[in-house]
């Protein structure tokens, strides 16, 4: 059995970081929670504009969000801070988060006396978690539970040609060692989702993925909007794609092979093994948010045109086929595989690379994003606040 250097968790899960995870259940909290973060080193706030006025799924999708993110494995330990009065219960995400193992803190605003109390009361707290959670070492746990989503932003036509289908490859890989992908953006495979759903693995996971697409063409519709221009956006353009079949058939060659074992909604807990589609948006920060939201212990990050965004819990692996690009963002990007494009590497070599920076980044080595800081964090919304 392959094995890496992590953190064993309660409920059998294994962490590739131990992150002491600071949750505001509301906007209101932002201020407090960022504060507390920038006090005590070696912790992560996750600052968003929900939580208050928010009614039926989208006061659902707030809290699964936040509590999935809690339970994400590589998250040690969570304090969440209420201002009071806003509709994401924090006792009830205290306790779902908590359901876990992990050590948990929950407190709010009004309470303990407004924002100066808080952030002391916060910091206090924070410390001594923080140093709880440092006393957890390292143990050998198994490759196999790895799970690792797949995602591409400011795609180009060397997207489509070197990074999606030399990052395929790294995904069949881990899959072969019995690990799990998932692979999301719903509004980036229309016009190609009739090449994922021949590769569905039942009748019914295929009408699952037919189902998620027509329901965001329908909404789409609903609104009164056209998809064009906003994808391919204009850097998609400008970067060499010309419709969305086009960049669509580039997007879903970086999820490998494999058979689809599933279709799971946004956030939702990715399952054991294989490889799995998560109804999600194009967007790239919610899209990954959801994916750490479902369990995902890293994301792989293809782009042409250049990124530099992170994750808040997760590290994320910039991999990307332009040379031009690769030099001018080297701060930002991990893995180079352009020399596709030149002829002098091979699809597999590439994969291969990419497949053993997915391993060293699990087994502790640091993606450019996590030096830099990069933890961006959004949560995808339906419908309207009150």
């Amino acid at each position: 059995m392959r094995t890496i250097m992590g953190y064993e968790r309660a409920n059998g899960e294994i962490g590739i970081r131990n992150h002491l995870l600071i949750i505001p259940t509301v906007i209101c909290s932002n201020q407090v929670c960022s504060r507390i973060m920038q006090m005590v080193p070696d912790t992560v706030a996750i600052p968003h504009q929900h939580g208050c006025s928010q009614i039926g799924a989208d006061k659902s999708r707030t809290f699964d969000v936040l509590a999935g993110t809690g339970k994400n494995p590589n998250v040690g330990g969570v304090i969440i801070i209420s201002l009071g009065c806003e509709v994401v219960d924090p006792i009830a995400l205290a306790e779902d988060i908590r359901s876990t193992g992990k050590l948990v803190e929950v407190f709010d605003i009004q309470s303990v006396g407004g924002s100066v109390k808080a952030i002391q009361h916060g910091v206090e707290l924070a410390r001594k978690m923080r140093a709880e959670l440092d006393t957890m070492e390292k143990v050998p746990v198994p490759l196999s539970k790895l799970k690792v989503g797949v995602k591409c932003g400011g795609s180009d036509a060397t997207s489509g040609l070197a990074s999606n289908p030399a990052l395929g490859v790294a995904a069949d890989s881990l899959i072969a060692e019995g690990g799990s992908i998932v692979i999301g953006e719903t509004t980036e495979i229309i016009g190609a989702e009739h090449v994922l759903a021949k590769r569905c693995s039942t009748a019914a996971i295929e009408q699952q993925l037919y189902h998620i697409v027509d329901r965001f063409e329908k909404e789409v519709e609903r609104m009164g909007a056209d998809m064009r221009g906003g994808n391919p956006s204009p850097g998609n353009i400008a970067g060499g794609l010309s419709t969305i079949e086009e960049k669509s058939l580039g997007c879903i060659s970086k999820c490998g092979t494999s058979p689809i074992k599933g279709v799971i909604e946004y956030a939702e807990h990715i399952p054991d093994g294989g490889l799995y589609f998560m109804d999600s948006p194009g967007n790239d920060i919610e899209c990954v948010s959801g994916m750490a939201a479902g369990g995902a212990h890293i994301v792989c990050f293809t782009t042409g045109r250049g990124t530099p965004t992170g994750a808040a819990v997760i590290p994320v692996i910039k991999i990307t086929g332009n040379k031009q690009m690769f030099d001018r963002m080297s701060d930002n990007m991990d893995v180079d595989v352009s020399d596709m494009l030149a002829g002098t590497l091979s699809l597999e070599v590439a994969g291969e690379s990419i497949w053993q920076e997915i391993v060293n980044v699990a087994d502790g080595q640091l993606t450019k994003a996590e030096v830099l800081g990069h933890q961006e964090f959004s949560i995808n919304r339906i419908g309207p606040s009150l």
